[in-house]
């Protein structure tokens, strides 16, 4: 797979004209293939939000589906110098801030609609993190307006309450919409 994605993502970006210098391939996570891509012009690359490294990553896994003759697309994630692994540290460690909210309030808290590949950062961050084995996240939503509930597992709040993505910042707290997820492309 490793050979046939570096065959693939070398012609779309010699076709798109977009510059580069190096393709990796990491196979190591069972759940995910990781892409990564140095680039001098690393911006063209990204685009608008991740605009263009989303359009990348959506049909380099089409045309692996369709050569491969699968069901399904494999699970691949493409990064360009680091962009995507910067987004998913700030997910992770704006959800690591509002778990501390949930506990403290023991209240539940909905983060800002997001992609579903940062919702599954979060739930997988939020499973398999040592200091949240006593939090549990659900998606609601549809569509674009999927999002994520992060609570307590013990039902010490009642269905209705609020869902605002709220944090707490250092000295009082504060409704944040979508201020705290900013240049994400969720």
């Amino acid at each position: 797979m490793k050979d046939l994605i570096i065959q693939i993502l070398t012609e779309l970006l010699n076709q798109l004209k977009l510059e580069f210098t190096e393709i990796k391939v990491d196979e190591s996570d069972e759940s995910m293939i990781r892409v990564d891509i140095d680039s001098p012009k690393a911006s063209r690359l990204i685009g608008w939000h991740g605009e263009t490294i989303n359009s990348l990553q959506h049909t380099l896994k089409s045309i692996i589906r369709t050569q491969k003759k699968a069901e399904r697309s494999p699970f691949i994630v493409i990064d360009v110098d680091g962009y995507r692994r910067a987004q998913e540290e700030k997910v992770c460690r704006i959800t690591s801030q509002k778990a501390d909210f949930v506990r403290e309030k023991k209240t539940r808290v909905a983060l800002p609609p997001m992609s579903p590949y940062f919702r599954r950062v979060v739930h997988l961050f939020v499973a398999s993190s040592e200091d949240m084995q006593d939090l549990t996240t659900e998606s609601i939503g549809e569509g674009d307006y999927r999002q994520i509930v992060l609570k307590l597992k013990e039902g010490s709040i009642e269905d209705g309450e609020e869902l605002a993505p709220i944090i707490k910042s250092d000295e009082k707290e504060e409704v944040i919409s979508e201020e705290g997820f900013d240049n994400l492309d969720i």
